[in-house]
Order: structure tokens, then sequence, then C-alpha cells
């Protein structure tokens, strides 16, 4: 885990998980991790990124805020497509679909229905997907 950032999001205030390698800085929120840089203060060019196709993202699903779980939806072995409901997870009065970041199997729970979860815990594993060999 990196640093814990509050940053404002279209007017949202969030809690985001900042990590730095180099000049590529890895910002994750509600789950989603993001890779980004910061061009010099110079006025290099800035360099482009591809799509996410080769990049490794993260399989860890972490509470962006305090909350209670209302209901975990997978259990270890279970198969996930990216996207997928996997909890629910009720914070600030509002019930939050947390969706599945990869497509995988899930690997590991470390949160079970009506506990209380800190911000930045991490609640699920999932092990990304193997391409298809023919």
């Amino acid at each position: 885990m990196g640093e814990i950032r509050k940053v404002v999001i279209d007017g949202e205030e969030l809690e985001v998980d900042v990590e730095i390698e180099g000049e590529i800085y890895r910002a994750t929120v509600e789950g989603h991790t993001f890779e980004f840089i910061i061009p010099d203060s110079k006025g290099g060019p800035v360099r482009k990124r591809g799509g996410s196709g080769g990049r490794k993202r993260s399989g860890t699903v972490s509470a962006s805020m305090p909350g209670k779980v209302v209901t975990v939806e997978v259990k270890v072995g279970d198969t996930v497509e990216e996207g997928e409901t996997i909890l629910i997870l009720e914070a600030m009065k509002m019930q939050n679909e947390v969706t599945a970041p990869i497509s995988g199997t899930v690997t590991a729970i470390h949160c079970e229905d009506g506990v209380n979860v800190e911000a930045n815990v991490p609640l699920v594993v999932i092990e990304p997907q193997m391409p298809d060999e023919d």
C-alpha cells in the first residue's frame, strides 16, 4: 500500500491510495487502479500510454471508505467477470455495489456479512484469468 490521499473528483471527496514507481503513479480509487504520469515542469512531451492491453491490474478489492459489509456475493473459488458485483458495502447511509476490477478467480475473502470495515482495507482478492491456450 502506498500513501493515502484525500482528493476531490467531480465534486466528490474520495480517499485514494497513491503509489509511485519511478515516473509512474498508481492511484487506487474504489477498488479500481489507474496509472498516470505527471509531465515535468519544463514542458516536456506528454508520454501517451496505450489501452490496458498488457498492463497488469490489481485484483485486490479494497473499501474506498469506512462502511459495513451488507452482503458478500462471492465465495473462494468463484469465477467472476470484470464489472460483476462481488459485495455490497453500506457507507454514509448508502448501499454501494462493489465490482470486480478484473476477470478471474476469487482466491481470498477478508470480510463477511455485517462486519464494519475501515477505508483501504483489502476485502476480496481475485487472481486474473489465464488466457485460453488452444
